[in-house]
């Protein structure tokens, strides 16, 4: 059994179900956008449900809000990385003067200080900068993603809609 491994196939799905949706493209973008949002955020297990809540909320589109969440899942090998970048960034927001958290030494990386430190850690303290940091990663990245997708829905709809005609 061969893998693809090639994201265009589904992603060109995901676009031909936004496109197919009956709803205003301002309701469409914003579903995306909002699920690009909490995409982000370190909740994982209720990412989507506080998608489709705040969409509910914002009056727009759901299912749009849950692919975008789910498109996160493409994400998943490098997930780390971006975890750890949201989090300096968040600890860097919320230090006052503004400085980076200390960086970790190999030698403090070892597995019996790892567990040994692990129930040390208070989890607002780490998380509450990761959401900090996932704020400002994901808030600029759901205002592009809005505006590019409502300007695709409607260069979709004028070019799918050329013969109608608007009223005079």
């Amino acid at each position: 059994m061969k893998i693809n491994w090639d994201p265009r196939p589904r992603l060109r799905d995901y676009w031909k179900r936004l496109r197919e949706l009956r709803d205003a493209p301002h309701a469409i973008a914003g579903g995306v956008a909002i699920g690009l949002f909490w995409g982000f955020t370190p909740f994982t297990g209720l990412k989507t449900l506080l998608s489709i809540g705040t969409a509910w909320l914002c009056r727009c589109s759901k299912l749009p809000a849950v692919v975008a969440v789910s498109l996160h899942d493409v994400l998943t090998p490098i997930w780390p990385v971006i975890v750890i970048f949201e989090y300096r960034l968040g600890y860097w927001a919320l230090s006052h003067p503004h400085h980076f958290p200390p960086e970790l030494k190999p030698h403090k990386l070892a597995l019996k200080l790892a567990l040994a430190r692990l129930f040390e850690w208070k989890t607002l303290e780490l998380v509450w900068p990761i959401f900090v940091g996932s704020c400002i990663v994901g808030i600029p990245i759901a205002i592009i993603a809005y505006w590019i997708v409502i300007l695709l829905l409607q260069r979709y709809e004028k070019k799918r809609h050329r013969h109608l005609k608007t009223p005079a």
